[in-house]
């Protein structure tokens, strides 16, 4: 007998009930980016190696240990997407979407891949819901996209999150903050691996968490002393907008983010209830990566939200979360005679829009009522001998628990003005 062969190691399943709480989370992140008029964008889930190393820098642990990278049929090298942001420049570049209308606002959502060490929290297949704003560097836009994901974690019922916000200055002002960072690290203590890093950009030892770099570094240059007043401004602008907007931030003038495209703001949402894997989302500003992907000097501010960890802080919190039930009638059938009825009534109830389900394989009414609770609907359509004999139908409110027999060519207009 061969042995059972299971999921890969590090990557998240979700079966009923659970998977319906996950959906309504992914529902609920991406409702704020949909009525700010951001279109939606459906991605390669693998691109060209070189986009990513490109795009998102091959300093970063994302590109030289995390990335999924083979070799295909016609000899070319393909990884699976680490993050979203390289791949919606790429399509809005491949599309021409630069050349209409500026901003170019856009959402999407789906499965990530990073090759990391599977923990709490911290999976290789990761689910995000993402937002790209591309072509305008109105600080007032970044202010929009900060506070749509603020607005996403609200709308799941999250309270107990924080929101980090820093500047990491732009061209003209990064190399000086990043030469005084390049010397402040030449006499720290780090290990050869973390010195190479450091000479190739230098913020990604800021990012490094493990404690014994942290320490060294808490008296390191930040990069906001550093600003041009061009980027002080802007950070400012800021500031104010999200102040108009009612959201709340916090100071983190340590926060750099781990890919090299950020530039200006930059921002993080962490939890207090998910431990060491604290973060559930956050973005910034990437005004040199079109160019840096072959096309125009466009700036664009985005973010992602991870759907796994906003699921879990949500449970931390222990919200109660729907579990995406579509069901809202549960037909019962007592009786061969009954089974044509049901079925007949179960095809108009989804024609008409309805959700609806049945119970199946000749059950009794004791264990169809039981699969009427599990389905999460709110009535059981109860039809027998003596139902069908009138042309009616027993309708039980599940939620009330009373019943009353409806007439059979009235029940999908009863039905459907229930759920208004």
């Amino acid at each position: 007998m061969s042995s059972q062969i299971r999921a890969p190691k590090g990557v998240p399943e979700y079966v009923p009930p659970q998977s319906g709480r996950f959906l309504t989370v992914r529902e609920a992140l991406s409702t704020p980016a949909r009525k700010a008029g951001y279109g939606y964008i459906e991605l390669p889930v693998f691109e060209d190696t070189a986009l990513f190393e490109r795009g998102v820098g091959e300093s970063t642990d994302v590109v030289s240990k995390e990335m999924y990278t083979f070799t295909d049929r016609g000899d070319r090298s393909i990884s699976l997407r680490p993050e979203g942001t390289a791949g919606v420049m790429r399509s809005v570049l491949e599309n021409g979407m630069h050349r209409g209308g500026l901003p170019v606002k856009l959402w999407y959502a789906g499965p990530f891949f990073r090759a990391e060490r599977p923990q709490h929290g911290r999976y290789r297949q990761l689910q995000q819901v993402g937002v790209e704003a591309i072509g305008s560097d109105d600080p007032a836009l970044d202010a929009e996209v900060v506070a749509l994901a603020d607005q996403a974690f609200r709308d799941v019922g999250l309270r107990d999150y924080t929101l980090h916000l820093n500047s990491l200055g732009c061209a003209q002002c990064r190399p000086g903050y990043s030469a005084r960072l390049r010397e402040f690290l030449a006499g720290c203590d780090l290990d050869e691996a973390t010195l190479i890093r450091a000479q190739v950009n230098p913020l990604r030892v800021l990012d490094d968490k493990r404690p014994e770099v942290q320490d060294q570094v808490a008296s390191a240059p930040l990069p906001v002393d550093d600003l041009c007043a061009e980027c002080a401004h802007h950070y400012d602008e800021t500031r104010r907008y999200l102040t108009d907007l009612g959201v709340s931030w916090q100071e983190s003038p340590r926060l750099v983010r781990g890919l090299d495209y950020y530039t200006r703001t930059a921002f993080e949402f962490t939890h207090d209830g998910l431990g060491a894997q604290s973060g559930i989302g956050g973005g910034g500003r990437y005004d040199g990566l079109m160019s840096a992907l072959g096309g125009p000097e466009l700036s664009g501010i985005g973010f992602g939200l991870g759907v796994d960890r906003t699921l879990l802080a949500a449970e931390a919190e222990g919200l109660e979360l729907a579990d995406g039930a579509q069901v809202r009638c549960f037909c019962i059938p007592l009786g061969d005679d009954a089974r044509h009825v049901t079925v007949g009534l179960l095809g108009r109830l989804r024609a008409a829009g309805v959700g609806a389900d049945m119970a199946f394989d000749s059950r009794g009414l004791k264990g169809a009522m039981k699969a009427a609770d599990r389905s999460g609907a709110r009535f059981a359509l109860i039809i027998g001998e003596e139902e069908i004999a009138a042309r009616a139908v027993m309708v039980r409110d599940l939620l009330e628990g009373t019943q009353e027999p409806v007439p059979l060519d009235e029940v999908v207009d009863r039905m459907m003005g229930s759920a208004r």
